[in-house]
């Protein structure tokens, strides 16, 4: 049976669960903790660039929408962060304050993510949407793809 989703949910919610899974884990390790902060970032940056190309050369989505939806992956990830910090507290004793800034952080950590991800995102595909390297869908002339190597001719 096939997935009535759309390939962009799958990929926005695969993305933010990686986002998730690499922030909660690589946080574990109590060594060399600017080396795995490091490795995370990289990891997900790899991740998101790999997300940008699958959105614009694949799906051949618009600069706005492959916004929202990096945006939402990396929201989903955040919100993902949250609730594990959530989960965390529940094995310790926070103080009455870090448990209410843990319950606010369900809301903002995702939007102080969700925002600049968006912004960022918007700015890369609006330049790739402009440049000689666009989708296949999105080329009028079949030459111009052949040119910049697009196409299996």
């Amino acid at each position: 049976m096939r997935s009535r989703l759309q390939p962009w949910v799958r990929a926005t919610v695969l993305l933010g669960l990686l986002y998730a899974l690499v922030g909660i884990t690589f946080a574990a390790p109590d060594t060399h903790v600017r080396f795995w902060r490091f490795a995370a970032w990289a990891v997900c940056g790899v991740a998101y660039i790999g997300h940008v190309a699958y959105e614009h050369f694949r799906l051949g989505q618009k600069p706005r929408s492959a916004a929202v939806h990096l945006a939402a992956a990396a929201a989903l990830g955040a919100w993902g962060l949250a609730i594990g910090a959530n989960i965390n507290s529940l094995f310790t004793t926070p103080s009455a304050q870090v448990q209410r800034l843990l319950l606010i952080a369900l809301v903002i950590w995702p939007l102080i993510v969700a925002i600049p991800a968006f912004l960022v995102s918007l700015g890369i595909t609006t330049i790739l949407a402009r440049s000689p390297w666009r989708a296949p869908e999105q080329i009028a002339d079949p030459r111009s793809a052949r040119t910049f190597g697009l196409t299996n001719r």
